[in-house]
């Protein structure tokens, strides 16, 4: 079996973020690989290790897209335990929004295919969208299975089949798709591993392939600026939070304190 996780370089959220003046873009010089992926990535290697692991035939791939600094989210994928990586980088891609960015890795998962499950997770931490993993599924015509808060595989004579549940505010459901299929976990799924020692140094052995847009067969004008269905037309930075109200107990702090409240329509 061929798992395929799909990764992200994104702003570290402990720093602040900012945008690129000329393009009106995020500035990744202070770059992570995305929380929410190491989720993904957590349910690939148990998937594998409950089903003989690299022993019975399988292997998790972790790729990702973006530019040069981008490979790190794979390099960390490697040491947490991924078999090889593989990093989609090519200049065109600048700019590219949720549509152009699932045209670029389903061209990428077909030039590398086939896998039986992609898996993502249910969103990224710097445009928090989660559209790209829907997009991807249809265009690769697989069954998708969003925000799984489980997962299990079983074979049966006709292959491998998936078992997610769902958690909503009210219920859970069970959903069963075959494979090859796509899905995107929730974190809530698992508590991802940290790598060690063993794993950042067997991770330096590890195949890292790095592909272009003319290696996985699209044109620089269908991905990036030219080829997204959208287009951020002004940012600006968040204004600095204004002064609280401090309401100073001189006996009718109870009160003022409701009547703050109720002006601020919370009661």
């Amino acid at each position: 079996m061929r798992i395929a996780v799909l990764v992200k370089h994104v702003p570290d959220a402990q720093f602040d973020r900012h945008i690129s003046g000329d393009d009106l873009t995020t500035v990744r010089t202070e770059s992570i690989l995305s929380e929410l992926d190491e989720y993904a990535l957590e349910a690939a290697l148990q998937l594998v290790e409950a089903n003989g692991g690299a022993t019975g035939g399988h292997r998790v791939t972790a790729i990702t897209m973006g530019p040069a600094a981008a490979v790190n989210a794979v390099k960390k994928s490697l040491q947490i335990g991924a078999d090889d990586g593989v990093h989609l980088t090519d200049e065109a891609l600048t700019g590219s929004d949720a549509s152009a960015t699932s045209k670029a890795l389903a061209a990428l998962l077909r030039h590398l295919g086939p896998f039986d499950l992609v898996l993502t997770g249910m969103a990224s931490t710097d445009g928090e969208t989660s559209l790209v993993p829907a997009q991807l599924a249809e265009r690769l015509t697989l069954p998708q299975v969003t925000f799984a808060a489980s997962l299990d595989l079983a074979r049966e004579d006709g292959g491998w089949s998936l078992t997610a549940r769902r958690d909503n505010d009210t219920f859970a459901e069970t959903i069963e798709a075959p494979l090859p299929a796509l899905v995107s976990v929730t974190d809530q799924i698992n508590e991802p591993r940290y790598p060690n020692f063993k794993g950042i140094m067997a991770a330096k052995k590890k195949q890292i392939q790095v592909l272009s847009l003319t290696d996985v067969g699209l044109q620089p004008d269908e991905v990036g600026f030219a080829g997204s269905w959208t287009k951020v037309e002004a940012a600006a930075p968040r204004p600095p939070r204004s002064q609280g109200t401090v309401i100073t107990d001189e006996g009718d702090a109870g009160i003022r304190l409701v009547d703050f409240l109720a002006g601020q329509k919370l009661l």
